[in-house]
């Protein structure tokens, strides 16, 4: 890979970043990481913010742009909103739902599978991430404490999501249902609402 995709794969998963950070991160000089940044910067795929230090010089972090995300799996955004209008014209929004549905229940069939024979909270999370980072997702768990975190970083769906809601209320029905034995899910970032990733907090049952 890259320097340039490993910086912006950085960024995608991580967030706003210091050179310092990334420097460290890519084994380069900090000199190094600003000569990549400024390319990035030109090309309009990072921007950078600085924030007031105790002391000194202001830090200065980078940040992915919007136009960006052309830069990862969009699975052809424009097809997709062109389909589901058509559909929604032929069909109507029930025509919509019973897709979206359909979807739904692929999908959990799929995951059940994949999630037979995975037991407690952190094992079914780290199965699910996996599957959801092959389709696109860049999803990864973190813990903090007792409470666990399914974090996705880009929405290979986004177009569709973006055109109808219910794209959306699914994935959600979805996961919940896959932890129900487990634990309680709710989202609490979202790309769709303009938040850098979906973010989604997952509570164990007390006798998970």
């Amino acid at each position: 890979m890259k320097t340039h995709d490993k910086i912006l794969h950085l960024l995608k998963t991580h967030g706003a970043l210091t050179a310092k950070f990334l420097a460290n991160e890519l084994q380069l000089t900090t000199m190094g990481v600003r000569q990549h940044m400024q390319a990035l910067e030109e090309s309009g795929d990072v921007i950078f913010k600085d924030e007031k230090a105790a002391r000194g010089r202001p830090t200065r972090s980078w940040l992915l742009t919007e136009k960006s995300n052309s830069l990862f799996d969009d699975r052809h955004d424009e097809l997709t909103v062109q389909l589901l209008d058509s559909v929604i014209a032929i069909f109507g929004d029930d025509g919509l739902n019973k897709l979206i549905e359909h979807r739904e229940t692929s999908s959990m069939t799929n995951y059940r599978l994949a999630l037979a024979d995975r037991y407690g909270v952190e094992e079914k999370l780290e199965t699910l991430a996996k599957i959801r980072s092959d389709e696109g997702y860049m999803a990864t768990v973190e813990q903090e404490g007792d409470i666990y975190w399914l974090l996705e970083n880009h929405c290979p769906i986004c177009a569709a999501a973006s055109k109808c809601a219910n794209f959306c209320r699914s994935e959600l029905h979805l996961f919940q249902t896959l932890m129900a034995d487990v634990a309680q899910v709710s989202r609490e970032e979202h790309i769709v609402e303009g938040a850098r990733r979906c973010a989604y907090k997952v509570t164990p049952n007390d006798n998970a």
